[in-house]
């Protein structure tokens, strides 16, 4: 196959097979032959196997597996099989260990031989500690008495007459608030440990983190989301988070429901289908109001119908949805994943087009679904038919790599009329699953009202999964269809991508090159096992 992707067009998985055996030659000059230490009967280990005397020969070397991702643009997975094996029959081992946490002042008192150290000479002693260590309690311990001594240090607050927070303190001449350690304040107020009044004071309560509108609202009976509008943002043209908001703290996947993600992603969806309908010219009446699921699916029917009479394209036609899920830092200062752990979910719109430096040219504007609309392009003009055809036929009808025959042979998780929730062949996170349309819907607008909440419950499905796997840091895409695209058969992908402790991303990540150690088939079935207490507890 020309094109470098694990989609025959006959659907079905291709891919790589290294069974190495080769011979090596020896330049080394001088051996260096040094004790190692002693084993328990006192003898000498020495490191002589590290000097061979003659060239070396290496004799059928342990089985690598080399995937293309289904899309080129994202790489290729390799899997060792040693590594894999070990896994098979073991589908409980599929999962991360919790890093333990621990109490400070517990342990200060045990030493101390105290039955409880006094709150002023806990104080004294932790905020004498060296910062990294500060950091490192801030992160793991789960005692409020640690979190909260820590947090008189890191900043000033402001209290009542029962000496409970009410707020922070800040400068007269700037009108900042008094942080004295902002890793260490941002340590502590992502600790979901940390009592609720210190967290609506430092971080949760509207304008804690400064000045971003709010310009949405969702709520019912058991949920609160605000909207904010990031108008400085990274993302150019600025873009919307829906956040938790302060009366409704979500601090980790077990507290989330689904009314929870039903109104993060109505927000997503309002706020993407006005914006379309102000460019059609389609008159809103939307001002201080929330539009209901029933009124925001005749608005979608009414753009798409404006979309096909209209001959205007559309300023903005494409629009971007991430959520990163987790937040931490190392205690040298390094942070591991998103800025607060406050559950919420982030979006924006995409122009068409763009300006240049060189007068009167204009260049694309990128989305990283406009990767995937290249490739099918391409895939169709190579081999004469559907990727995504081919794709799900491959998905539906795979065979392992190592045994064909035994063992689990599934990569969907779960799925239902409208979407698969599976494990790509070709993970380029070691715990990446993807939720795809089972028609061909290619972005959010195609999506009718069905599709949507099957997307929103496949979503929240899958965060169920990898959370009670233990995955703590996780971050999700969309891979979308512009809106004024041709029609195709595109279809919206969204990616669950979890960090793991041992894939920082260091030089292989950065060719692309995703090291697996488990087979797709074993972690789909180690998530399945997963799914019956999940759809119990919150669906029944």
């Amino acid at each position: 196959m020309s094109i470098r992707t694990c989609i025959s067009p006959k659907g079905k998985f291709i891919y790589g097979i290294h069974q190495p055996s080769y011979d090596v030659d020896n330049f080394r000059q001088n051996d260096m032959i040094q004790p190692l230490g002693h084993d328990s009967d006192g003898r000498t280990q020495f490191n002589e196997d590290n000097y061979p005397a003659d060239n070396i020969c290496i004799q059928e070397a342990g089985v690598i597996y080399e995937i293309p991702n289904a899309f080129p643009f994202k790489g290729t997975t390799f899997i060792k099989k040693q590594w894999a094996d070990k896994k098979k029959g073991h589908l409980t081992d599929i999962s991360l260990t919790p890093v333990p946490k621990f109490s400070w002042t517990q342990h200060l008192s045990q030493w101390a031989d105290l039955t409880e150290i006094p709150d002023e000479k806990a104080s004294q002693l932790i905020t004498q500690l060296p910062e990294a260590i500060q950091l490192t309690i801030a992160l793991q311990s789960d005692d409020s008495r640690d979190l909260v001594q820590l947090a008189k240090h890191a900043c000033a607050f402001t209290y009542d007459n029962q000496n409970q927070p009410t707020g922070l303190k800040y400068q007269p001449s700037n009108g900042r608030p008094i942080i004295n350690n902002p890793i260490l304040f941002e340590a502590l107020a992502n600790n979901p440990n940390l009592p609720d009044h210190y967290k609506l004071a430092m971080v949760l309560r509207p304008g804690a983190q400064g000045i971003s509108p709010i310009v949405g609202e969702y709520s019912s009976r058991q949920c609160h989301v605000y909207e904010y509008l990031r108008a400085n943002s990274y993302i150019p043209w600025g873009h919307f988070a829906a956040n938790m908001a302060d009366d409704n703290i979500r601090y980790d996947i077990d507290t989330l429901t689904m009314d929870d993600m039903t109104g993060m992603r109505h927000l997503y969806y309002q706020r993407t289908y006005v914006h379309l309908a102000r460019q059609l010219h389609i008159p809103i009446n939307a001002h201080r109001k929330h539009i209901p699921a029933d009124e925001l699916e005749k608005l979608r029917i009414l753009i798409l119908d404006q979309l096909k009479q209209s001959s205007e394209d559309l300023s903005f036609d494409g629009n971007l949805w991430g959520w990163n899920f987790g937040a931490g830092y190392a205690p040298n200062h390094y942070r591991l994943h998103a800025s607060h752990q406050q559950i919420h979910q982030q979006y924006a719109m995409i122009p068409s087009r763009i300006p240049t430096n060189e007068t009167g040219l204009s260049m694309n504007s990128y989305a990283c679904g406009d990767l995937v609309a290249d490739f099918i392009t391409d895939y169709r003009h190579s081999f004469g038919c559907s990727f995504f055809d081919a794709y799900v036929q491959a998905i539906q009808n795979n065979q392992r790599m190592d045994d064909p025959v035994n063992g689990p042979q599934d990569l969907i998780i779960y799925s239902d009329t409208h979407i698969m929730i599976f494990v790509p062949k070709a993970q380029t996170s070691q715990w990446e699953i993807q939720i795809m349309p089972t028609s061909a819907v290619g972005n959010i607008l195609m999506a009718d009202l069905n599709m949507r909440e099957s997307l929103d419950r496949g979503i929240f499905i899958t965060a169920k999964i990898l959370s009670s796997l233990n995955a703590q840091l996780v971050t999700h895409i969309e891979y979308a269809s512009r809106f004024c695209a041709e029609p195709s058969d595109q279809r919206l992908i969204i990616a669950f991508l979890p960090r793991m402790p041992e894939s920082p991303g260091a030089f292989s990540e950065a060719q692309l090159r995703w090291i697996n150690g488990h087979y797709p088939e074993d972690f789909a079935a180690a998530c399945r096992l997963k799914l019956p207490d999940i759809i119990e507890r919150s669906f029944s």
